[in-house]
């Protein structure tokens, strides 16, 4: 059964206004930090450490066996005239406002750092990306390949001394066949399959190299990279005040508008922007809406993905989906990348006549119990669906964890952690809500909790029409007074997240006193939990697999960037 609940704040100590600021008792993590920590360093978000690079195990045993710190959020690299840097952000699932953040600084000329994989699996990613894009190494990595571009790439994108100009000529095997025939190896009995990255079931651009024994899969590795766009990059060129935002929606562009509510946070913060109370309502109104379209689309396509059903659940999605469309377009002026948040709020109120526009949207969630009932009518107690999903793509909690799952992906295991409610932001605390898990572990469970989201967000959409109904005419105001330029002191950094149908979205931003981020870096929620994919799939059947990818409910465009 679903587990809909909201966590109580756990009580502080007003004796400690450190604790009250920081969410975290920063006396504490100094006396148990105390042998490694090198000096303090200044975060927006959460107490900063500088550690010796070959400390980076040590320090992550103490902070996640003594301290709980069990949540890798983010790690990012950066260069600096002088050094590099390997930051390493961590959080508890039980509790999201205690943060802290390690910073290992690297020379310019040997830029090795110990690897972190031993201790949470998700660094194996990160850090390939990191050594990738940056050019930081990391010592004891068990697979330190790149991972975004081609192995023969030269040089690292978002290094100081890359040259943005170079062509690169991207070698292959002289006079190799791409297409070779099958070839038998007499000393083993498995098979190497390619799935993708041209495949519908891949979700997008994905190539899954997998091994299998008969269909049973032995090994399997994701291999992404193939839609890289430098988002990172373009979003360190661009202003803060106007054009970082946009570039948001493209990253998952199938539930675009919380993406823009992140990249807003952290600017937000860095800048000590506030946002109006009604601004703040409309915009966790319009992202519950977001969020709507985000399942609906996962929901319609895990069903063509598990037993081919074109012509029930998936238009039923689709039709839902255009109904929210509808909606958000005459909100927005935009039918798929909205653009509706700017700094301190957002572009403008409901469109006119606001009745007409409210009376749609109440048609909507007055249907939705109806359509719901459809859903789990055609798909969750069809016996083929049950068949495919139940006791499949198996995510235990602490794998999920280690992983660094969230969204859908890790309350489908039961981990009851979702930033709306555990590091408030918007409305959301001000509103009666659920945050949906279910224990089953597999892919039915990660269905089920989509499913429940979208009750749950229309529960929240309801709230906001009603106050948005009663407000006060002279108080409707959607942005409060911002600079046209806006230039942050000087190495002031922030982490920020926000949660998104997929899961954590983060930003990193360091300000270099410009009106651009220095550094520009974005924690994705898909990276993460397509990462996952090996320890749910290696022992099952190949079809499973296709199942337990559509289960993640990836976009390429979120995980590459």
């Amino acid at each position: 059964m679903s587990d809909q609940r909201q966590r109580e704040p756990e009580g502080i100590d007003p004796e400690y206004d450190h604790v009250r600021e920081s969410g975290v008792d920063e006396e504490r993590l100094e006396s148990l930090l105390s042998e490694y920590t090198l000096r303090r360093d200044d975060h927006e978000n959460a107490p900063a450490f500088v550690i010796r690079p070959d400390d980076v195990q040590a320090v992550l045993t103490l902070l996640r066996d003594e301290a709980g710190f069990d949540h890798l959020s983010c790690l990012t690299p950066q260069e600096y005239e002088d050094r590099y840097e390997s930051i390493l952000h961590l959080t508890k699932y039980e509790n999201r406002t205690h943060e802290v953040t390690l910073v290992v600084q690297l020379p310019r000329d040997d830029p090795v750092c110990q690897t972190a994989e031993p201790v949470f699996r998700t660094a194996d990613w990160h850090e390939r990306e990191a050594y990738d894009l940056v050019g930081i190494e990391y010592e004891g990595h068990p697979n330190p390949r790149r991972i975004l571009l081609p192995e023969t790439w030269q040089g690292h994108p978002l290094s100081l001394e890359y040259d943005q100009e170079k062509p690169q000529l991207v070698s292959y095997t002289e006079h190799a066949n791409p297409v070779q025939p099958d070839h038998h190896d007499d000393e083993s009995d498995t098979m190497f399959l390619n799935i993708g990255p041209h495949h519908p079931a891949t979700h997008g651009v994905l190539h899954l190299e997998t091994v299998l024994d008969g269909e049973t899969v032995v090994d399997v590795n994701p291999d992404v990279g193939y839609l890289h766009r430098c988002e990172e990059q373009m979003c360190q060129n661009g202003t803060y005040r106007h054009q970082i935002i946009p570039y948001a929606d493209r990253w998952d562009y199938t539930a675009n508008l919380p993406n823009e509510w992140a990249v807003a946070r952290a600017i937000e913060d860095i800048a000590d922007i506030e946002v109006p109370e009604y601004a703040q309502i409309l915009r966790t109104m319009s992202v519950e809406f977001g969020r709507m379209l985000g399942h609906f689309l996962a929901v319609s396509t895990f069903a063509l993905d598990v037993y081919g059903d074109f012509t029930a659940i998936f238009q039923y999605g689709m039709r839902d989906r255009e109904v929210v469309q509808d909606i958000l377009e005459d909100l927005t002026g935009q039918r798929m990348m909205f653009y509706y948040f700017r700094l301190g709020g957002v572009a403008w109120d409901l469109p006119e006549p606001r009745e007409e526009w409210i009376e749609k949207c109440r048609d909507f969630l007055d249907e939705l119990p109806a359509k719901v009932d459809e859903y789990h009518a055609l798909l969750t107690g069809n016996e083929i669906f049950q068949r495919r999903t139940l006791g499949t793509g198996v995510l235990e909690p602490e794998v999920a964890k280690s992983y660094g799952c969230t969204g859908p992906v890790a309350r489908g295991s039961g981990i009851d952690y979702d930033l709306r409610r555990d590091d408030p932001y918007g409305y959301y605390e001000h509103l009666d809500w659920d945050v949906v898990t279910e224990d089953g572990c597999d892919n039915h469970a990660r269905v089920l909790v989509r499913m429940q989201e979208v009750e749950e967000s229309a529960k929240i959409i309801e709230q906001c029409l009603e106050l948005i109904e009663d407000w006060p005419e002279d108080e409707r105001t959607v942005q409060s007074n911002v600079p046209r330029t806006l230039k942050p002191d000087a190495g002031t950094e922030t982490y920020r997240a926000v949660e998104i149908a997929k899961g954590e979205l983060g930003v990193y931003i360091r300000a270099d006193g410009s009106n651009s981020p220095a550094r520009f870096k974005i924690r994705s929620p898909c990276f993460h939990n397509l990462s996952a994919l090996p320890e749910m799939s290696e022992g099952e059947y190949v079809a499973d697999l296709i199942a337990t990818l559509g289960s993640l409910d990836i976009v390429l465009g979120s995980v590459d960037r």
